[in-house]
């Protein structure tokens, strides 16, 4: 092998395609346009979701329902999450570093869901009335 014998694989490179240069080129004349309208013409085009003046499908729709956007910092914990866990005092950082609630997460609830035989104690950390239950009939407190 020597420096002047060095190509490229094959397939690596291909030519460029220049079209309008003539009716030999298979890409002359219209250039692969088409014929006439107006995506045939130069900086002729429309918008996103443009129907050619009739009316959009996005506004024929009608509106419909809402997204919070504080719900993304809202995380519930079943209570078979807390058997899962293992601690007996439980905060946000401690839910955080086992990755039960993302990074994000400001308010948590504990909602009634599985079973909870351990005595978990909750600090800053909300509850649904049956789940408030479980944990007290567990030995646990919520504060």
């Amino acid at each position: 092998m020597e420096l002047n014998n060095i190509k490229p694989a094959y397939g690596a490179k291909h030519y460029k395609r220049r079209v309008g240069r003539g009716i030999g080129s298979g890409l002359g004349k219209t250039a692969g346009r088409g014929h006439k309208g107006q995506k045939s013409r130069a900086g002729g085009y429309h918008k996103v979701g443009f129907e050619g003046g009739q009316m959009p499908l996005q506004r024929r729709l009608p509106k419909r329902g809402f997204k919070s956007q504080t719900a993304k910092y809202n995380a519930e914990v079943s209570l078979a999450a807390l058997e899962r866990l293992g601690a007996a005092d439980v905060d946000m950082l401690t839910l955080k570093q086992a990755g039960l609630i993302g990074e994000m997460i400001k308010v948590v609830k504990v909602i009634k869901s599985g079973e909870l035989k351990l005595a978990v104690k909750l600090n800053g950390i909300g509850a649904t009335a049956g789940a408030k239950a479980a944990i007290e009939a567990a030995g646990g407190s919520v504060n």
